[in-house]
């Protein structure tokens, strides 16, 4: 019976198959076939040994029944994969798990399954970014008109909002493959880290096994991985989270039907709004992902509790990641998914920007108005006082800002008519909007192209 949405609603089957019980089963059998396989290069155990655990090792003859009917006997997981993987493996048997402790396994195999997932959630923000990139560019000359505090500031252009997200998601790439170094990390060090269990060449018995993996070996560590790498990780991926927040968020507040400049794709033969308003067009994938991000970011504070385990270790985190590991990938990987749908068939409103644009008439380009007069020899500070006054008298009087500029002798001793009105339109105040955009995008690709991680 299906409970937790991630089983039935959240996440691609891609990602989820690297969660599954199965699957989650075979890393550790993956991690005990390497364990063996060292030991043998090293001469601990004979090479036949080795070799039958490792063909062994598989869920083709370990069987997750057979694990939970160990462990409901035992009442621990990872002895019960122990003991079902020697079973398999005749006399062999007995050198399975030799020197190892639970968390040797665990925490390797949590890192083979990292390494996975990153890899799945790089994939989507490259995809995302090329979508975004796309927009940019196609959108560079979009004026709009740009919002800070909640209120119409000065324009902008579509393609810069969308050069600001590709940028930000670059960001996000170069974190992951920073941060590599210290996430796909495991170890052998045995119950208190002092790989007792290994005999003197442990730290060679620790490379080869990691080398066999390709991970990195822990250069010191508890009976554990230490939990600040975890940290980094769940860091990682709410940052992201944050980001898709952001932009869902600005898109469901452009689609506001008082301000309607974009829409999420829409399925108007079959989709509904609502269960009783039938015009309604909500933007449900866009409040998804803002919704899905409050778990995803929330998971983070339980990450950093687990850092602070006591003296080599206790068992308090062990618990808690099992839930906000594979949930935080999984939701992470349908914000993604929905974002990429979203985004690659966003809806411009052009007619409702340019409305937008002139909603204020003409008050959102005051700046550029002071610009002008102080270019003309009048002080920026006595221009913009002149202008506030100018801007509250045609606020309080419903009157378009070039009639009050106009009417204005302080003003027209400095401007012409014909000035003013160039100051007020607003594709001449976009500044270097459209060469930003185009310097991110090209930047952009020359990274794509060389697999780059150098970013701003």
């Amino acid at each position: 019976m299906a409970v937790h949405p991630i089983e039935f609603r959240y996440g691609s089957e891609e990602m989820k198959r690297i969660f599954e019980e199965e699957a989650r089963l075979q890393k550790l059998l993956d991690v005990e076939a390497a364990l063996a396989r060292a030991h043998a290069r090293l001469g601990n155990i004979p090479e036949e040994a080795a070799q039958e655990i490792a063909r062994r090792a598989s869920t083709r003859y370990v069987k997750l029944e057979r694990v939970k009917e160990i462990e409901a006997e035992i009442r621990h997981d990872l002895m019960a994969v122990v003991k079902a993987l020697a079973e398999q493996c005749g006399d062999a048997g007995k050198y399975v798990h030799l020197g190892a402790t639970s968390y040797d396994i665990i925490d390797t195999a949590n890192a083979l399954q990292f390494k996975e997932a990153l890899a799945v959630v790089e994939k989507d923000l490259y995809e995302l970014e090329g979508i975004l990139l796309q927009l940019a560019e196609r959108h560079k000359n979009t004026v709009a008109i740009g919002r800070t505090h909640g209120q119409h500031a000065l324009p902008i252009t579509y393609g810069l909002k969308f050069a600001i997200w590709a940028r930000e998601v670059r960001r996000h790439l170069q974190r992951i493959s920073e941060a590599k170094k210290r996430i796909l990390v495991g170890k052998m060090s045995g119950a208190v880290g002092t790989m007792a269990g290994f005999g003197e060449r442990g730290i060679e018995l620790q490379e080869e096994v990691m080398r066999q993996l390709g991970l990195r070996a822990a250069l010191v560590s508890s009976q554990v991985v230490q939990r600040d790498r975890y940290a980094e990780l769940l860091a990682l991926l709410a940052l992201i989270a944050a980001t898709l927040d952001k932009i869902a968020k600005e898109i469901r507040n452009l689609m506001r039907t008082e301000i309607a400049e974009v829409s999420e794709p829409f399925a108007e033969d079959k989709q509904v709004g609502s269960s009783t308003m039938p015009h309604k067009r909500n933007p449900i994938n866009a409040e998804n992902i803002c919704g899905l991000a409050r778990v995803v970011k929330s998971n983070l504070f339980v990450a950093l509790e687990n850092v602070s385990l006591e003296h080599e270790r206790d068992l308090t985190n062990s618990s808690a990641e099992r839930v906000i590991i594979p949930e935080s990938f999984i939701l992470l990987d349908e914000m993604l998914k929905r974002a990429k749908r979203i985004l690659a068939r966003l809806e411009l409103h052009e007619d409702n920007i340019k409305r937008n644009l002139a909603l204020t008439r003409g008050l959102n380009l005051a700046e550029a108005v002071m610009i002008q007069l102080t270019k003309r020899g009048m002080s920026r500070q006595e221009a913009h006082e002149l202008l506030r006054r100018l801007a509250v008298k045609a606020w309080r009087e419903g009157k378009a800002y070039a009639e009050v500029l106009k009417e204005s002798e302080e003003v027209r001793r400095y401007l012409s008519e014909e000035e003013i009105e160039a100051a007020l339109k607003p594709e001449n105040y976009i500044g270097l909007a459209p060469k930003l955009v185009e310097r991110a995008v090209e930047k952009a690709r020359k990274e794509r192209e060389a697999k780059s991680d150098d970013t701003d």
